[in-house]
Formats: C-alpha cells, sequence, structure tokens
C-alpha cells in the first residue's frame, strides 16, 4: 500500500503523553464527542506526512494510517495506560462505526 496522508497531530492538556492523530482536511471532525471530552480541548503540535513506512516513536505508521482511514483518528495513549484503555477505546470505536452506519 503506498497511501501517504497529511496529519494533524494534538497532545492531550489533561493527560501526559496522549496524543490523538488525525487527517488534516478532516480535522477533528470525525472524533467523537465523548473522546474529545475526556481528551480536554487539543493542543496542536505538528503536522506531519504519514506513510506507512515512516518512523514513528510508539506506533506503528501504518496501523496509524489504517486508525484514520476507517475511524478519523488514531489516540496514542500514555505507555503506561495503553493496556487498560485498549478495551475502552474499542468499545468508543465500536460505538463510532455503529453511529456512521
Amino acid at each position: 500500500m503506498s497511501e501517504k496522508r497529511h496529519c494533524n497531530v494534538y497532545k492531550s492538556p489533561r493527560e501526559a503523553d496522549m496524543y490523538l492523530y488525525v487527517d488534516r482536511r478532516e480535522d477533528l471532525e470525525r472524533v467523537p464527542a465523548p473522546l474529545l471530552e475526556r481528551f480536554g480541548i487539543p493542543q496542536p503540535v505538528m503536522t506531519l506526512e504519514l506513510t506507512p513506512d515512516r518512523k514513528l516513536a510508539r506506533a506503528r505508521a501504518g496501523q496509524v494510517l489504517d486508525a484514520i482511514r476507517e475511524q478519523g483518528f488514531y489516540l496514542q495513549l500514555p505507555p503506561s495506560r495503553q493496556g487498560l484503555d485498549d478495551e475502552a477505546m474499542a468499545a468508543i470505536s465500536a460505538k463510532n462505526r455503529k453511529l456512521r452506519q
């Protein structure tokens, strides 16, 4: 796959090391309201061109691209909370998919 996206990356003012990746064209419009409430007012960090082979510090670029394409965002959680919040994020993602149908 040669997918390439320009992404906006935001950090959470409420929780250290929590980041939200979104497509630059859509920005935050596909991010569910409950997630934004938990995240806080997104603080811009950077815009980057994301390709499947790009190196990211704590995520696989292909996984980030897939999540943005399928649900409109990728939430990067703090390392110590990743395992605990996977189930909660799966529930939010499932609810988001149902709302779009």
